[in-house]
Parts: structure tokens; C-alpha cells; sequence
């Protein structure tokens, strides 16, 4: 289906990843409104951002709908200076974590900064909610649904 997100998300328990990385940048991202399910949300990455709708996770807490587009580095900064209070400050780390079925997946953790410097979480994104992964030994608990680590209630 077009524009669905599928993750899971977990905690990391060390910091292991970082031996692990192929790369890593600097993530600000800020909400400009959210509720009832819904978030609009802008993200400076690097000399790169954008805009995203997001939506509840439907019909499974793991897929939910996504709509991003690209902006300029200008408007982002506009819109963050317009953001509900709690901007957020993360370090993405990119790991490889193979093939299945021709996808090439990949895990993403977010070591969190400033107000939330101690959270690090990692996500890994699927292309079908029952598409099999190899959980890395920094992996922790799942998470995944729990609104207590939606990005947007933080």
C-alpha cells in the first residue's frame, strides 16, 4: 500500500551499534501540530528536511500511514521556530542488517539528545508486518506501540 510505514521498535541496551554504523547524522525535528492520532511534523537531517503527516498505526500497531515530503532548509527552519514545545535533538546511526526477499534492510537507532540525552532507541522498517528479521545483539525490548516512545509524546 502506498505511503504505509512498516516498523518495529525497540529499545537498545548498549552501545554496540556505534561499532556497527556505516554512517551517522544529526536529526532536529519538531511537531508543529499532533492529536488524536495524527502529527504533522518538520525535520531538519543534515542540509536536507522535511515535512510529514503521519496517523495512528492502522490496522496494526506496527504500519501506519506516512506522507513526507521534501522542503527547504529555510522553510524548516520557519516552521521548527514554529513548533509545539519539545523539540527534538537525535544522532541516527545506519546499520545494515541484510536481505529478505530482495529488501534490504536496515536498522536505525536513535541515540536521543539534549532533554532526552539516555534514550536510545532502534527501529528497523519492514515490507510486510510478517517480514522476518535478525534482532542485533544491542537490541533490547520491543517497544513497538507503546505511545510512551512515539517521538511525537516525547
Amino acid at each position: 500500500m502506498k505511503n504505509v510505514e512498516i516498523e518495529r521498535k525497540f529499545l537498545v541496551k548498549d552501545e554496540s551499534y556505534k561499532t556497527l554504523a556505516t554512517h551517522h547524522y544529526d536529526i532536529l525535528q519538531g511537531y508543529i501540530a499532533k492529536g488524536e492520532g495524527r502529527t504533522v511534523r518538520v525535520r531538519i537531517r543534515g542540509n536536507e528536511a522535511f515535512l510529514t503527516i503521519k496517523t495512528a498505526p492502522q490496522p496494526s500497531a506496527i504500519a501506519h500511514f506516512e506522507w513526507e515530503r521534501p522542503i527547504t532548509l529555510d522553510d524548516a527552519h520557519e516552521l521548527i521556530k514554529r513548533c509545539l514545545p519539545g523539540v527534538i535533538e537525535k544522532r541516527r546511526w545506519i546499520i545494515p542488517a541484510g536481505e529478505q526477499n530482495g529488501h534490504q534492510q536496515v536498522w536505525e537507532v536513535d541515540e536521543f539528545l539534549g532533554r532526552l540525552s539516555g534514550l536510545t532507541l532502534a527501529e528497523i522498517e519492514l515490507n510486510a508486518e510478517d517480514e522476518p528479521f535478525v534482532k542485533p545483539d544491542f537490541i533490547a525490548e520491543e517497544v513497538t506501540g507503546n505511545p510512551k516512545y512515539y517521538n511525537a509524546n516525547m
